[in-house]
């Protein structure tokens, strides 16, 4: 269940490095008001990439001692947004996408409740019978999430959809379905976006692709729409209030032939009037320029559908939105059960980025993250400044301490805060003693016990769910390893180094022991419990009348945490999965929200599952890692506003928000075409084959690994039936560097050169070869398929 729901069942039971230099803002104790540099000037694009042939002319204005003109397409809502000047123009585009989505019956035409009451996954059954899911298939398959918003499901008000915000601003504005804020109303100016029905059939989108500026598309007829677009004003200097420009247009066959700005408020003559055009482009201008320098760090990639690594950007771009200042963390927005200070310490909204911004490079602003956390919600026995610690988080802490310096180097930092790192690591060390000081005849002696769920604090009797789950057992392991791997080379002292690495065999051993032992196989498929000794299945334990007495609530994170750690040999590994999605542990593909069965629902929980999509990616199941993440994008954000939800159900309704969730899908693309495991290094692992099929390019390049920088390019020429991929390998060499070429459906690999020398594909799938290595150099590589 989502935190919101769980917050009021409780309340009823008891009833009863930093910011990019040029935009850094003043956070410090004492400031009174945040600082906020001239923003730079935005990077633009030759003249000659934009052809304004049949573009509107808008605007014509100074700005900063520049000449500007402003252009927009017209004749169609995606049309572009345009900003000229001598040297160069802002190319701003409007892709949209539609909110209501498809007409066609939903579930592939299955009854909802027999969906939703299947143990088995019936939705990614049928998705995955013919290999790589379709991805129209999954973005269709049910109503998109706050597509059928109703009322009284929220105490009679509108949900939010989206919201704005800035880097150095302490909060958020939402906006709501119809472009409205909680300041500033359209249908001031444009009643007829009172109309529901139009408003719900809307398109929606970002300006740029990727910039955190809302734009809506609502339709007006044939011929007609409104385009909306709201964004907050960069330049702003409150702490508290968010700023915000609105530009609403009726457009009629081609031509504007209305246009109202707006600047936070209603006016309020004779002291506040309306705001300029000119002025509304400007506050563009700007807000690009800020957006372009705040991601100019991440490592750049290209796909053959933009919206997939603009996904990504907007993802980083929101983080720095919710983060006060860029930097303190914030579980959600808006809404006080989500955004309030009792969630800024939660665990996995550290984790999640910091081990999202390390994978796209983005290593100022994981320091950022890191040093806020180390320094502000770590206390100095190693415990977090939040309620209910969740074991294994402490040790993905210190598996992503350990990737942090690897990818960075910076010992300073690490080395500053290294009595806490320290305290961290002692603390499991105390767990597991107590573990080991039970009977032998315990069911969880020599197993790591404690709380895998933040939230089970909450009850009125917390020690129900202090138990040995396997999830915290596993990331413990996997803490131990990669913190024991750096440690001497980080403090010169590699005592501490030896005894984790002791424990972690010794714990490992316990752990696969225990697990090998409680595997029902007399259910199929077979099944293992998320703690040893259960006696139920996980849906039969929360089918129960109160499924808040049973200690499996909260099993989805313990499956998940146990898949990512990838402690587990594949045949273990293999069966936690098939477990899950056999016994109703998923849906679409996706960890389901584990919880009482009900007709009416199925849920997706989109954040912390991005573990199972992992261990998906390390085995090799391909295709079910796709329906991962189609599912995750299509079924779990909002579309074209990419609002990603904690819990999303899969009948339309509105999900809340929460920023674990929104970093999903940057990881999950980035392994896809950049992904390291034990000492190998893989290359375009996941990439779909429907992708290569366009003959568009695919590339990622600057990717951090363990061994430095990578860069990777491959492009299939459809006419001649041929991949060619370059590949740039890093400065120092992993186990084995291996480039997978997953060749059109209906295809497969015939000849392969790598640097002119034939070679023979390899792996479970036989579309993997190795690259030779030489530090730094390009290797290229071609295949011939039919």
């Amino acid at each position: 269940m989502d935190r919101r729901t769980f917050l009021r069942q409780g309340a009823a039971a008891t009833a009863g490095v930093g910011l990019l230099p040029s935009l850094a803002s003043g956070v410090a104790a004492g400031d009174s008001r945040p600082s906020v540099a001239v923003p730079p000037a935005p990077m633009l694009e030759p003249a000659s990439t934009v052809d304004l042939t049949g573009f509107t002319m808008l605007a014509a204005f100074q700005h900063r001692g520049t000449r500007w003109t402003v252009h927009e397409d017209l004749r169609t809502p995606q049309g572009a947004l345009v900003c000229v000047c001598a040297a160069g123009v802002l190319n701003l585009g409007k892709r949209t996408e539609a909110v209501w989505g498809s007409e066609a019956p939903p579930y592939l035409g299955l009854p909802l409740a027999e969906l939703a009451m299947a143990e088995a996954d019936l939705l990614a059954d049928r998705l995955l019978r013919d290999g790589d899911p379709d991805e129209a298939a999954v973005r269709d398959v049910a109503p998109p999430p706050a597509s059928r918003l109703d009322p009284k499901d929220h105490n009679g008000r509108l949900p939010w959809t989206t919201f704005v915000g800035t880097v150095q601003g302490n909060d958020t504005m939402q906006i709501y379905p119809d472009g409205r804020s909680r300041t500033y109303r359209p249908i001031h100016a444009f009643p007829e976006l009172a109309d529901a029905d139009k408003v719900a059939h809307r398109e929606e989108g970002l300006l740029g692709g990727w910039m955190p500026a809302v734009h809506k598309m609502v339709p007006a007829g044939v011929g007609r729409w409104y385009d909306v677009s709201v964004f907050a004003d960069v330049n702003a200097q409150d702490r508290f209030v968010v700023q915000t420009w609105h530009r609403t247009v009726l457009v009629e066959h081609g031509a504007a032939v209305r246009t109202v700005v707006g600047y936070s408020y209603p006016d309020f003559p004779p002291r506040r009037h309306g705001a300029s055009i000119e002025d509304f482009y400007r506050g563009l201008i700007d807000f690009a320029a800020s957006w372009q320098a705040q991601l100019a760090e991440a490592s750049a990639a290209r796909l053959p559908d933009a919206s997939w690594s603009d996904l990504a950007r907007f993802a980083f771009a929101r983080e720095l939105v919710v983060r006060p200042g860029g930097v303190y963390p914030k579980y959600g927005a808006v809404d006080r059960d989500y955004v309030g200070n009792e969630y800024d310490g939660f665990q996995d909204t550290f984790t999640s980025s910091l081990y999202a911004n390390l994978e796209w490079g983005r290593f100022a602003q994981a320091r950022t993250v890191l040093d806020n956390y180390l320094s502000e919600y770590t206390q100095a026995d190693g415990l977090v400044n939040m309620r209910g610690p969740q074991v294994g988080q402490f040790g993905l802490t210190l598996s992503l301490l350990a990737r942090y310096l690897r990818y960075t180097g910076d010992t300073a930092l690490l080395r500053r805060h290294q009595a806490k790192i320290e305290a961290t690591a002692a603390l499991l060390v105390e767990l597991h003693d107590a573990s080991l000081a039970l009977p032998r005849s315990d069911r969880g002696h020599g197993l790591i016990h404690g709380w895998s769920e933040s939230d089970a604090c909450l009850y009125p009797d917390p020690s129900l769910w202090w138990k040995p789950y396997f999830g915290n057992s596993a990331l413990v392991i996997r803490g131990w390893e990669d913190i024991a791997a750096v440690w001497p080379a980080l403090t010169g002292n590699d005592a501490p180094s030896r005894d984790w690495q002791r424990r972690a065999r010794q714990l490992r051993q316990r752990l696969l022991d225990s697990i090998r032992a409680d595997i029902r196989h007399d259910l199929q498929p077979a099944y293992l419990g998320p703690l040893p000794g259960t006696t139920e299945t996980f849906r039969q334990a929360m089918s129960q009348e109160d499924p808040s007495k049973s200690e499996q609530l909260w099993s989805h994170r313990s499956y998940a945490e146990l898949l990512q750690a990838d402690v587990l040999p594949p045949d273990l590994a293999n069966l936690v999965i098939d477990c899950l999605r056999g016994h109703g542990g998923t849906t679409l593909g996706i960890v389901s929200n584990i919880w009482k069965p009900t007709p009416e629902a199925r849920d997706i929980l989109g954040f912390i599952s991005y573990g199972h999509a992992q261990q998906l990616l390390r085995l090799d199941r391909i295709e079910e890692y796709l329906l991962f993440l189609y599912a995750h994008r299509y079924q779990a954000h909002t579309r074209g506003s990419w609002t990603a939800g904690e819990v999303a159900g899969i009948t339309g309704g509105m999900p809340l928000f929460c920023m674990p969730a929104q970093m999903t899908v940057p990881l999950l693309l980035r392994w896809m075409l950049v992904f390291d495991q034990d000492q190998d290094l893989y290359l375009a692992r996941g990439v779909p084959r429907d992708w290569l099929a366009t003959g568009q390019p695919i590339a990622l390049q600057d990717a951090p690994t363990p061994w430095g920088r990578v860069g990777l390019q491959l492009r299939a020429d459809l006419a001649q039936q041929r991949i060619q991929a370059e590949v740039t390998l890093p400065p120092q060499q992993p186990g084995t560097t291996w480039l997978t070429l997953r060749a059109p459906a209906g295809t497969r690999l015939l000849e392969i050169t790598v640097d002119g020398k034939a070679v023979k594909a390899a792996g479970p799938h036989h579309d993997r070869v190795p690259l030779p290595f030489t530090a730094g150099a390009t290797v290229r590589v071609q295949a011939r398929y039919g």
